[in-house]
């Protein structure tokens, strides 16, 4: 019966039938009422899919709108991350929270959530159970973003370019960014992918100063398919005669991104919240509070745009 479900619910993600939100809310449906058949193949293919489908959404994507949204976010990128990376460690130690999770918790909500953690757990060398718990709560964390936050920002009414930069900077995911960002609008989608991705090449930075302070041998992994994001735009900006094929590949990358939702949502179960634990998971969700509801003050005063 689980696999019979599960399969059907892949199907009907990739079927260009359902939306992203709605692929979650299946996945998360599947997740609450049976057991995951294939928990560590799902993961994996969840990470591949997703890297896959932002190369895909970067034949979609106007170069000179990339170089845009990535140069204007630059400054609100370098600035939140820091004061993220400060303010998290704050509260791990005011909560009690082991030294290592809360960095790696403090790390995924300043950069990218997972891709971040999954960097930079070897540089600490991080144990399993300590990657489940940052992991864990940044997974929980992206599940109610992409739910949440288009339904605040249809609220206070933000535009496309506003929402989109409040994603980018407040969404732990890029999956979850660009899942919230899709629901939204087209321009509200090109705007939270490319400022996300500009924050996830942060990783590489972030990465070799740690490696470097803890005199760490371990390897730094490198998020590549960025640059084939770039690349992707690059091919659509100025080798338009292949219009029509960059046009099946961006519309392959959406379906991508809905399936991959469909998947995040069936990887979430009550045996994921309880390893997480209550100190790590209110670290995050405070710290989440402060940095969305700040970003969102600050975009609303226009003290932040693209």
């Amino acid at each position: 019966m689980e696999k019979n479900s599960f399969f059907l619910g892949l199907i009907i993600a990739a079927s260009g039938l359902v939306s992203p939100p709605v692929a979650l809310t299946m996945g998360l449906a599947f997740a609450f009422t049976f057991q995951h058949p294939y928990p560590s193949d799902g993961s994996k293919l969840q990470k591949f899919l997703l890297q896959l489908s932002v190369i895909g959404l970067g034949f979609g994507m106007n170069l000179h709108e990339v170089l845009q949204a990535g140069r204007s976010g630059f400054i609100y990128t370098a600035a939140s991350i820091t004061a993220v990376m400060w303010l998290g460690l704050a509260m791990g130690r005011w909560l009690g929270v082991e030294g290592r999770s809360s960095f790696l918790i403090s790390t995924g909500t300043a950069i990218c959530g997972g891709s971040a953690i999954a960097a930079l757990g070897p540089i600490m060398q991080a144990t399993e159970e300590e990657m489940a718990v940052s992991l864990g709560t940044v997974f929980v964390l992206n599940s109610v973003g992409l739910m949440v936050f288009p339904v605040i920002g249809t609220a206070v009414h933000l535009t496309q370019h506003q929402f989109g930069l409040w994603a980018a900077l407040a969404i732990h995911d890029t999956s979850s960014v660009v899942g919230a960002a899709a629901k939204y609008g087209a321009v509200a989608l090109t705007v939270g992918t490319t400022v996300k991705l500009a924050r996830a090449l942060w990783i590489v930075p972030v990465s070799l100063i740690t490696s470097i302070s803890r005199k760490s041998k371990a390897k730094i992994q490198w998020p590549w398919f960025i640059l084939f994001f770039c690349l992707a735009a690059v091919a659509n900006t100025y080798l338009v005669k292949f219009q029509p094929v960059y046009d099946s590949l961006y519309h392959l990358g959406k379906t991508g991104l809905t399936v991959t939702l469909f998947l995040i949502g069936a990887g979430l179960s009550m045996e994921t919240l309880k390893a997480v634990g209550v100190r790590p998971l209110l670290q995050g969700v405070l710290l989440w509070i402060v940095i969305a509801a700040a970003s969102l003050e600050f975009i609303l005063r226009g003290w932040i745009h693209i």
